[in-house]
């Protein structure tokens, strides 16, 4: 649904799901139309200099600030060095930016800034500019950080961040088990009191695309499975197409914690949100060998193959679901976990 211009903004327009889709095209992309825009993908990819580039920024209003397996802090550096990489870019630089409610414990930035440096090593990347700014209490919610970042992009990996080499028969990976970040937010932010270790997969996924792609396979498209989780994915993949997608539902790995979770609070785990987690799109006679690089690295030690693109439905995303029936999955319509970035 549209936006209108006597409407209010709702929690629904930061999912990541329809809603952000009608404020992006009802709004931004009306007033900030371009070529590279246009594009709508995670990362513009840019020349300069004979040079290709990938550019992407972020903000990250996290609540809680702390979770297990990671913080705000760490969150902020793998979200804008996953999006490079599923450009097919290498990560280079990064800047970020802070606003800081007054009354931030001092411990709690500094935790903050070493997750973010940490994260930055791990990732083979470097923070080279920023900026702070500290407002009244009660007009943030601690803290909340914007990055932005850049890296190189060859090529021969331009189309993959638009999908547009996608073909009928390409098989769909992921690297691993979805919608553990968002249950650890959960957990954290209702100090639900649970005998289950579930925590974050908040990590940045460079050196996992870059040996898929260093090993000379055919990806099509790649994206990070973030706000509105794998189903909002796999539908902005195929939405408008002359495509579809069909997919098994017990091809898609999920922990047994996380699964016992949703069903115990009422979430759909294709809905929930990942920080470590990438959709690939490879041509099908590569499907094998990408499966097995994953499967080598430790991030994508349960990497597996989910389903296909196919002929039918056209622009939709099929589901064969666990007790044998199909449906359709539909991209996220509202906010079931608000504040999960």
């Amino acid at each position: 649904m549209a936006m209108i211009a006597n409407s209010n903004i709702l929690l629904g327009h930061g999912s990541g799901g329809r809603l952000s889709q009608d404020l992006f095209t009802g709004l931004f992309a009306r007033y900030f139309h371009n070529p590279v825009l246009d594009q709508r993908t995670d990362s513009a990819v840019l020349q300069l200099s004979g040079k290709h580039l990938a550019f992407t920024t972020d903000a990250y209003v996290v609540n809680p600030i702390f979770f297990p397996g990671a913080s705000i802090g760490s969150l902020a550096i793998c979200g804008t060095v996953n999006d490079l990489a599923v450009a097919g870019a290498v990560p280079l630089y990064i800047s970020s930016a802070f606003i800081l409610e007054e009354g931030l414990p001092y411990s709690d930035l500094e935790k903050i800034t070493a997750d973010m440096a940490e994260k930055a090593r791990e990732a083979q990347v470097t923070i080279v500019a920023g900026d702070t700014k500290v407002v009244t209490k009660g007009a943030c919610d601690k803290i909340f950080i914007t990055t932005s970042g850049i890296g190189l992009l060859k090529p021969e990996h331009i189309p993959i961040s638009t999908g547009q080499n996608i073909e009928i028969g390409d098989k769909i990976l992921i690297n691993g088990p979805i919608a553990n970040h968002g249950m650890a937010i959960l957990s954290k932010r209702y100090n639900l009191q649970l005998q289950t270790d579930v925590v974050s997969d908040c990590a940045p996924l460079n050196h996992l695309i870059a040996a898929v792609l260093q090993a000379g396979c055919e990806v099509h498209f790649m994206r990070d499975a973030t706000r509105g989780g794998l189903a909002t994915v796999l539908c902005e993949c195929v939405e408008k197409k002359p495509f579809g997608m069909f997919i098994d539902e017990a091809l898609i790995p999920v922990d047994d914690d996380v699964r016992y979770l949703c069903e115990m609070f009422g979430f759909d785990p294709f809905y929930m949100a990942n920080e470590g987690k990438v959709v690939l799109v490879v041509k099908r006679a590569h499907a094998e060998q990408v499966l097995a690089v994953m499967q080598q690295n430790p991030l994508g030690r349960h990497s597996t193959i989910i389903g296909e693109i196919t002929e039918n439905p056209v622009g939709k995303v099929g589901l064969q679901t666990l007790i044998g029936g199909k449906r359709l999955l539909e991209m996220l319509a509202g906010d079931p976990l608000p504040r999960i970035c």
